[in-house]
């Protein structure tokens, strides 16, 4: 599955209420499986990302392509960056996306609230059943919300939250439950890598 297909798939990309989520679908398994008759395809190598920005940084495979949504709500217009970056022979994405409030909106919004909507507007738009949740917090203090969940297909995504001057960071990792037992490490390893960069 290719970049460009995958953010066909990051299908359902809403801003409700503040809060933002992304959803990819199950890609349909390959017809056939053919044993390479040479060595393993290198793994990705990760390397340090930090947003064009500089709103935040975070362990990545390879370099993420970027996208950018708007979206209009009743706080107006919205601007949705999103990156992502899928291994090859891996069904994974690692995805991180954010999106800035009205700076009304992100002084009087409870953090929590966000957080809350945005947690419940995942479930109700992938149709996913949630496995776990707990508050968090970022590198540098700010709230935050780890959930995990499963959709109708079996996809699984682990997602932190956190909210931060005016801006709700949703970090991702949606795979099968097959590469979720043999990327956990990984997947934990690239949660934790996400840093906030507070602004100057």
């Amino acid at each position: 599955m290719t970049i460009k297909s995958l953010l066909l798939l990051i299908a359902a990309t809403f801003v409700c209420g503040g809060s933002i989520l992304v959803e990819a679908r199950q890609p349909k398994p390959p017809t056939a499986v053919v044993k390479p008759t040479v060595s393993q395809p290198a793994q990705p190598k990760w390397k340090l990302f930090t947003a064009p920005d500089g709103c935040f940084s975070i362990l990545m495979p390879g370099n993420p392509n970027r996208n950018t949504q708007y979206q209009k709500t009743y706080m107006g217009k919205i601007t949705l960056k999103i990156f992502v970056s899928q291994p090859p022979k891996q069904q994974v994405a690692y995805i991180v996306a954010y999106n800035d409030f009205p700076y009304s909106y992100g002084e009087m919004a409870d953090p929590q609230a966000v957080l809350n909507n945005a947690r419940d507007m995942a479930l109700k738009t992938t149709k996913s059943h949630l496995i776990s949740q707990g508050n968090i917090r970022s590198s540098n203090n700010h709230p935050g919300k780890e959930i995990e969940y499963i959709n109708s297909g079996g996809k699984i995504t682990r997602s932190r939250m956190y909210v931060a001057e005016g801006r709700l960071y949703q970090v991702m990792a949606i795979t099968t439950k097959k590469q979720q037992m043999t990327l956990a490490k990984t997947i934990t390893g690239y949660l934790n890598s996400f840093h906030v960069v507070l602004k100057k």
